[in-house]
């Protein structure tokens, strides 16, 4: 089962601080990411799921791993340790952190 994560950072009254345009600045100096506005997934019976948004699509090899930037927060699902360690590499680039939920 995949946790799901999210990468925030606060104000003091608890606001979350990230923006999108600092979140599209920052990936686009990432060679293995890409922005895409929607998200799209099709199951083993062939129907297609779209999701409108803004996400920041990590590709390993021929899989996509959908970063979602939503209310000032990236959210991720984690299902590898692989996933883990650059949600941790990017909450650091952010100075932000990562917390379940």
């Amino acid at each position: 089962m995949n946790k799901r994560f999210k990468i925030t950072r606060l104000d003091e009254q608890q606001n979350p601080t990230i923006t999108l345009q600092q979140c599209k600045e920052y990936f686009a100096t990432l060679p293995d990411f890409t922005y895409e506005d929607a998200f799209i997934s099709k199951n083993k019976e062939g129907v297609t799921m779209t999701i409108k948004g803004d996400f920041f699509m990590w590709q390993i090899q021929d899989v996509s791993f959908p970063f979602r930037f939503f209310d000032g927060e990236i959210y991720v699902a984690v299902s590898h340790p692989i996933i883990m360690k650059k949600v941790q590499e990017i909450a650091s680039d952010l100075q932000a952190e990562f917390i379940e939920g």
